[in-house]
């Protein structure tokens, strides 16, 4: 129904309250200074100043990945735009939901080189899933609601919303399209049949199947999940999960796997490698999972299950491809495999899990452990051990940590483990965090950093000083560039360029500095006081653990290898340089 006319900054909050947003991040400027006045004006919407507009997007990632809901950041024109683009690439390439509301110059300078003018919509196009430039106050109820359509549908991802100033001020009635459905885009919900029962059919006939989980099964909902988890406990079939797709089936479960990939369990990579049926669900066959294509799975048919038909086929050729919400996908697998009373080949399955049993025994995650120095292993276990029984969310920067973090910290359920997959963004952590501790302000949320990666976005201790958000940033400090270091060890002849991180902060000093608590460990019978000290320290906490700077990652496939020539550990043949088509270099 038509109202009053209203300004367009008017107009947003509305729009943005008739969707349920409860929490903005931002970060204000002259393009966006009505919407920040009709902020002021509300008490329905809360804002979150952050201190770097990457910062923001990551925070609203952090929030959507940890609540199922869309993010929203607000940023201003120019700079403030341009400097949300790294995490609006972070959103499309994790597929998160984000609306980003970027200010504008007026329209009539538009194209004139106008004080903090860019073409917001031609930089963010390549991206985000959507963009717009609102050119008339008409248009822009129908825009804003549009634009949370377009992100948590299908498969979700970043809108950006340019809003020229004189459109802000303009005015015009508001009309709530919250509800409406578009004709222009309705991704397919609702998978064929057909291929269901076909799909079945290859499940109840394969040897050696394997269930290979992704960010998808997450993305779809906790309900998404727990048909999942059902199904894979009725076939019995062994589960691995991609890095994003942690928590999208319980770790504690014996039919899991764990990680696949390049820092993947030996087990699962094998497993990948041997199978002789593939079924991927919510997952995108990603270079750091399929390895060396020519050699990818070579004797499995494959089932890919996806909501968005442009990753069918995108980088694997596929025997079955079936487009629709994993959600109903699993559950129309279930039903049929119910109703048809499937019994899977009992004799080969078992002779595949003996053979998964020995890929097991290798215990991949074995490392010499040392009463001297602390192993960033260690240091992860004992942090496991300490939140293992309560309600903690894991964010992490990107490197070995991060690798370290998804191998040793074991996840029974989805939103609780925040990474930065895709694009691999340094720097992501700390505002990821935050945003899910505004989410979910009594929980344990835990940063898991490395000393040069924290750097990235060191300035936002000062928002989570400023808002009292109690995350706790776990570091691995080993005084590198870590896996930089260990590419260059093992790929580049120990040619150690530019990876050393000369001239770090002391990191408690800096805690202190911007009121929150500092820490340090430096020997391994320290780690579970200091941690039990972490937890239990109101308000924000670093810890700085110094740990084994030459301490590699393992297992790790090296890059252009198969899944079965994986290195388990510096004691194996060191890798021959490669080349990203996998060509041995001389």
């Amino acid at each position: 129904m038509a109202t009053e006319p209203i300004t367009g900054a008017d107009i947003v909050i509305k729009a943005l309250v008739d969707q349920g947003v409860e929490v903005i991040f931002g970060y204000p400027g002259g393009a966006v200074l009505p919407l920040y006045d009709a902020l002021f004006k509300q008490n329905q919407i809360r804002h979150i100043l952050v201190r770097h507009e990457q910062a923001a997007v990551h925070a609203a990632e952090g929030y959507a990945r940890s609540t199922g809901k869309v993010g929203v950041v607000l940023v201003t024109s120019g700079p403030g735009a341009t400097n949300a683009v790294t995490g609006l690439t972070d959103a499309l390439m994790d597929s998160v939901p984000v609306v980003c509301l970027t200010g504008q110059v007026p329209t009539h300078l538009i194209g004139n080189d106008a004080f903090q003018e860019a073409d917001t919509t031609g930089i963010t196009r390549p991206v985000t899933k959507h963009n717009y430039l609102v050119k008339s106050i008409n248009d822009l109820s129908r825009v804003i609601h549009e634009a949370f359509h377009v992100a948590r549908s299908g498969r979700p991802g970043p809108v950006v919303v340019d809003l020229p100033k004189d459109i802000q001020q303009a005015k015009y009635e508001y009309v709530n399209h919250a509800n409406q459905r578009h004709r222009s885009y309705n991704p397919q919900m609702k998978p064929d049949r057909a291929l269901i029962e076909r799909a079945v059919e290859l499940m109840a006939n394969a040897e050696r199947p394997l269930f290979y989980i992704g960010g998808g099964v997450v993305n779809s909902g906790v309900a998404a999940s727990q048909l999942l988890t059902e199904f894979v406990r009725l076939t019995g079939f062994p589960c691995t999960q991609t890095l994003m797709g942690l928590g999208a089936f319980p770790a504690s479960d014996p039919l899991s796997l764990g990680m696949v990939g390049m820092h993947g369990m030996y087990e699962s990579n094998h497993a990948m490698h041997d199978c002789d049926l593939m079924i991927a669900i919510g997952s995108r066959f990603d270079d750091r999972v399929t390895g060396k294509l020519a050699a990818f799975s070579p004797g499995s048919k494959k089932i890919h299950v996806d909501i968005d038909p442009s990753s069918i086929n995108k980088n694997i050729h596929v025997d079955l491809a079936i487009v629709g919400d994993v959600g109903h996908v699993v559950e129309d697998m279930l039903r049929v495999w119910k109703a048809r009373q499937v019994k899977p080949n009992g004799k080969a399955l078992a002779a595949w899990w003996d053979q998964i049993n020995t890929w097991r025994a290798r215990d991949c995650l074995r490392y010499r452990p040392s009463k001297e120095v602390i192993k960033p292993q260690y240091a992860l276990q004992r942090l496991y051990d300490a939140v293992k029984n309560r309600d903690f969310y894991i964010t992490t920067e990107v490197g070995q940590h991060q690798m370290w973090a998804a191998q040793f910290i074991k996840f029974e359920k989805p939103y609780h483990w925040l990474t930065s997959g895709g694009l691999g963004t340094m720097g992501y952590g700390l505002p990821a965090a935050i945003g899910v501790q505004v989410a979910h302000p009594e929980a344990l949320v835990i940063d898991v950093a490395g000393e040069a990666s924290i750097m990235m976005n060191i300035q936002e201790m000062s928002t989570a000083a400023q808002y009292r958000t109690p995350v706790k940033v776990f570091i691995l400090n080993n005084r590198w560039m870590g896996m930089v270091r260990q590419w260059q060890e093992l790929l580049h002849g120990g040619r150690y360029s530019e990876s050393y991180s000369d001239a770090l902060p002391d990191f408690v000093k800096l805690a202190e500095a911007f009121g929150w608590t500092g820490l340090r460990a430096t020997k391994p019978v320290e780690m579970d006081d200091i941690i039990k000290k972490m937890i239990e320290t109101p308000g924000p906490v670093i810890v700085d653990v110094a740990v084994d700077e030459k301490e590699n990652c393992f297992p790790m496939i090296p890059s252009g290898s198969a899944h079965n020539e994986m290195l388990l550990g510096p004691e194996d043949q060191k890798a021959s340089p490669v080349s990203e088509e996998g060509m041995v270099l001389v």
